[in-house]
């Protein structure tokens, strides 16, 4: 939870009030799904207590469209050639009300929840009789768990439009929730809009920045409001006053996006959605918060000054991290320790606990592994190609770094420590972002590497992101950060690839399948499936399904192999063949990623039914065939659509390390740009350097073109 969100936890009454552009479409109609979803998260929290009331819009936008419809069908041929008189605002307003209700109660009913309406005036509110009714009424209600839906009179309200702001009392359905939060004594206040929150410029503008907590003294000057709203008498202006008046009057106000279907929810449970309005946060604004793009654009400029040093002095540099590391090792251990002994408290599996742990000998690993790095053949500003275009003209295609990379991982600190040492090779900066449970480890490790780092190129090269509520705007900055790459959970690729414009590399599974051939050498087979399996089962490129040629299972072979694989400790199961002939348990889905000790094992027909089913079923990771048979061997290499494929070896083969690539900063499932374990090579890049004496194309009149091929060294 934001330390700036805790109060939240004291939070009883809330008033939501729903924006005329939420509940509306495009074309004026009722959006009923996001009505729906509206009526489903307020259901929620008047089950869990809480004590929900309601401020909806929307009433003379629908009941403009009914009109319209009505006036339409009413009329002839005549009557629409003439020029048409602008609807009665009033009557619109009084027809859309009771549309607008029926909708709500027809929501709420088929939610077994009981909705009433309260429509007021600015005159009621004159009358101190009128406020003390109001209050026991509204008590009454919530007592009886009816979610009251308060909206303004408009039919009979005593402005002369319904869109007039005249009111001194309240001027529109965004200060009326206000008006209500004070008068009902609400612990806070979220007004639904259509943008996610307050931005300092108008949200469409590509530089435009979200503000989490407004604090008046620091942006009342800098905001830069768009277009008021097109649809009701509200837009941002007025929502930023009202929440405002809110936050001053003790009732904290949220504004946040009215169009996700559980934004409500998320506010209530402290994270970091949409735009805060509180009476203390001049004082928050003293502790500076380094935002997203700060962030950044700091790693980019770090890595420019990385750049500029040369590669004696970049080894240099993470010669020092491994010492560090060395050095550290007892503290190491004790942060590591302690995320553990969180871990074993909160009920995390053992296959996380085996990722999450850090051991000395680890340690040692990760160091050898950077100074290994650090002695490869430097990697930026290799001339790829040389070419001759025409006479004194020459070309060059130089290796590059990408720029900025953003890596978002669970569960393993060693991640950190690689991709930080990958990041300084390859000459990028980087933004890291772990998961909560190794918090501590993720922070020690940190800090002992930006340690290492000279002044000459700072310690912001390498930024550690705190707070998972950071991670939605750094997916944004797509003009900032060049890369994201994602290293976790199928649901984390999922949600990244779907949030970001920034180019994504990565896997979402590591379904990886070891095929015995019927001509398999069965001592062999027994070693590689083991070790594929038991050697490290929580990593993604351990054995997750066995496939085997029907013969190996007519001769006895494949029951001793599972045999041998229970009696190591892993639960089988099967497919539909193999369940029945192996009276093991069958799977639902052969797409299953176990990251333990367990398995799936199916009988194909050979390595044609083999390949089909690792395309089908397969993650496009890590494929190995066992057989004696070359061509057998070669087809299942050649057709194999996998990142890596193998013969006769474990897929645990498939490893940055393992490949002499140092390290890695992941294993990536894509086609474009890199492909299988990535290291050094798949962080870079390339640019063209063109080199002349005075040329110039002038039409190309005059320019003799050689494109000769030249040396790469010059």
């Amino acid at each position: 939870m934001d330390f700036s969100r805790e109060f939240v936890k004291d939070v009883k009454r809330l008033i939501i009030k729903v924006g005329t552009a939420v509940v509306t479409r495009a074309d004026g109609r009722l959006a009923v799904g996001r009505v729906g979803a509206l009526c489903e998260q307020l259901k929620e929290l008047n089950s869990q207590g809480y004590e929900v009331i309601l401020v909806a819009s929307g009433a003379i936008g629908v009941g403009i469209q009914r009109l319209r419809y009505r006036r339409l069908v009413n009329s002839s041929l005549d009557d629409l050639q003439k020029p048409q008189i602008e609807l009665d605002g009033k009557a619109c307003a009084a027809v859309g009300q009771s549309s607008l209700m029926a909708l709500y109660d027809t929501l709420f009913s088929q939610l077994d929840a009981t909705a009433s309406q309260l429509l007021v005036t600015e005159s009621d509110f004159k009358n101190p009789h009128f406020r003390m009714q109001l209050s026991e009424t509204v008590g009454s209600l919530l007592d009886l768990r009816v979610i009251p839906i308060f909206n303004e009179n408009d039919a009979i309200s005593t402005r002369g439009h319904p869109n007039e702001d005249s009111s001194s009392i309240f001027a529109d359905n965004d200060s009326l929730a206000t008006l209500l939060a004070t008068e009902l004594k609400a612990d806070l206040l979220v007004l639904l809009s259509d943008v996610e929150g307050l931005y300092d410029a108008p949200p469409k503008l590509p530089h435009a920045k979200m503000i989490h907590t407004y604090v008046k003294e620091k942006h009342e000057g800098e905001i830069t409001f768009g277009d008021k709203s097109k649809v009701g008498r509200g837009g941002m202006t007025a929502k930023v006053k009202a929440a405002i008046q809110a936050a001053e009057a003790g009732i904290p106000a949220v504004i946040t996006s009215g169009y996700a279907t559980d934004n409500i929810v998320k506010v209530l449970q402290g994270q970091r959605v949409g735009t805060l309005f509180h009476k203390d946060a001049h004082s928050w604004a003293l502790v500076k918060e380094i935002g997203a793009r700060e962030l950044a654009v700091a790693a980019r400029e770090c890595s420019r000054q990385l750049q500029a040093l040369s590669s004696k002095d970049r080894s240099k540099i993470l010669m020092d991290i491994a010492d560090a590391l060395e050095a550290n090792k007892k503290l190491i251990k004790a942060e590591n320790e302690a995320d553990i002994a969180a871990a074993q408290e909160a009920g995390y599996d053992n296959s996380l606990l085996s990722r999450l742990t850090l051991k000395p000998e680890k340690i040692s690993g990760l160091a050898n592994s950077i100074r290994v790095l650090a002695d490869m053949k430097e990697p930026i500003g290799h001339v790829l190609t040389r070419m001759e275009l025409a006479d004194g003209l020459i070309l060059e295609k130089k290796s590059c770094p990408l720029g900025v990379l953003l890596i978002v991982f669970e569960s393993r600190p060693d991640a950190l420590v690689q991709i930080a040492s990958l990041s300084i090779r390859s000459g990028n900066g980087l933004l890291l972002k772990g998961g909560k449970e190794a918090s501590k480890s993720n922070a020690i490790l940190h800090k002992i590497i930006t340690g290492a780092i000279p002044n000459t190129v700072g310690e912001k090269l390498i930024g550690l992101v705190t707070s998972r509520e950071q991670i939605p705007d750094l997916l944004k900055l797509n003009d900032v950060i060049d890369l994201v790459i994602p290293r976790g959970s199928n649901k984390l690729v999922s949600q990244i690839k779907d949030s970001t414009k920034i180019p994504v590399l990565g896997h979402a599974d590591g379904i990886c399948h070891v095929y015995i051939d019927k001509s398999a050498n069965m001592k062999m087979a027994k070693h590689i499936v083991l070790d594929a399996k038991t050697d490290y089962p929580a990593a993604c490129n351990a054995m997750e399904t066995l496939l085997v040629h029907k013969d190996f299972f007519s001769d006895g072979r494949l029951n001793k192999l599972v045999s041998e694989l229970q009696r190591k400790g892993v639960t089988v199961h099967g497919g539909p063949r193999a369940s029945a002939l192996l009276n093991i348990s069958q799977v639902n889905s052969f797409h299953h990623e176990y990251n333990s000790m367990a398995c799936t094992v199916e009988i194909v027909e050979d390595v044609h039914s083999a390949i089909d089913h690792i395309h089908r079923h397969g993650s496009a990771h890590t494929d190995c065939i066992i057989t004696e048979d070359p061509k057998i061997a070669e087809i299942f290499l050649h057709q194999v659509d996998s990142a890596a494929v193998f013969h006769n070896a474990s897929t645990r083969f498939c490893d940055g390390a393992r490949f002499g690539l140092g390290a890695e900063v992941g294993i990536s499932t894509s086609r474009i740009h890199a492909r299988g374990p990535v290291g050094v090579d798949g962080l870079l890049t390339s640019r063209w350097i063109l080199k002349g004496n005075g040329h110039v194309v002038d039409g190309d009149e005059g320019v003799v073109y050689t494109h000769k091929n030249l040396a790469t060294q010059a």
